[in-house]
């Protein structure tokens, strides 16, 4: 077979092209007919969560993992270090390493605190990967996945410093119990994580995890609305989020 130099620089810069070409970025996801925008989009400048941990025990996962999972083709893989992941629970001490672990109290050291992707202002995940698989959505700053630009490169799990993005080592399909036809699942060799359920949003429906939660643990709004509910709770409470110093500014508070 003979080598031909000049047809393959063509290819090369063809592929280059077409994975940087910017009106298609972000967009291979999105769903015909569940992601047009219409008048009951819930719409926000930037949409943030409130986690308060004086009402979530973290016995109660069905109402919100167990919801979240099941509508977006979450599989449950049983080998522990393949497992998918887009709401989950961590300890205190893995939940805030950067804060004193000597004095806490053995309710908070024994509590299980809600995790979920931070939906940073300023993620570095999103300038770690190579293909925009993974961008921030201008109008709302809602962190996203394309799951058909993905490569499986994983730079963007090197990058996230809270361990919020999942890798499928194997097709997940076969691990999920009962697929939902109106969200895509996914296949081997690409990242997937929470998307503050903006499949939901679309449509005028709060996220699974806050619609489902009995002890109104969890609120949803926009955090550059001064008037909003979450504004509120924030400017009364005194409240943490997670490892502040990497200037990530994430979007998810916690109160305890």
């Amino acid at each position: 077979m003979t080598f031909n130099r000049r047809k393959f620089l063509k290819t090369v810069s063809v592929s280059c092209l077409a994975l940087t070409a910017g009106p298609s970025v972000g967009h291979g996801f999105e769903l015909p007919g569940r992601m047009s925008k219409g008048p009951e989009e819930l719409k926000a400048k930037r949409w943030g969560m409130v986690v308060d941990m004086r009402k979530c025990d973290g016995r109660c996962t069905k109402d919100c993992i167990g919801v979240c999972h099941e509508i977006h083709n979450v599989p449950d893989i049983p080998k522990a270090e393949h497992k998918i992941m887009w709401l989950f629970q961590e300890p205190y001490e893995n939940t805030f390493p950067d804060r004193s672990h000597e004095l806490i109290s053995k309710v908070l050291k024994n509590r299980r605190f809600l995790l979920l992707c931070n939906h940073c202002d300023d993620p570095p995940c999103v300038r770690a990967c190579p293909t925009q698989a993974t961008f921030k959505r201008e109008k709302d700053g809602i962190v996203m996945m394309d799951y058909h630009r993905c490569i499986g490169c994983r730079f963007c799990m090197a990058a996230c410093p809270y361990g919020s993005r999942s890798f499928n080592f194997r097709d997940p399909r076969p691990y999920i119990k009962k697929i939902n036809p109106a969200f895509p699942t996914r296949r081997k060799g690409v990242v997937e994580k929470c998307n503050f359920c903006q499949e939901r949003l679309e449509v005028g429906e709060a996220p699974a995890c806050v619609e489902t939660c009995k002890k109104g643990a969890l609120v949803f709004g926009d955090l550059d609305d001064p008037d909003s509910e979450i504004r509120r709770i924030l400017a009364e409470n005194p409240h943490v989020r997670r490892k502040p110093e990497l200037g990530t500014r994430p979007s998810v508070f916690y109160l305890f």
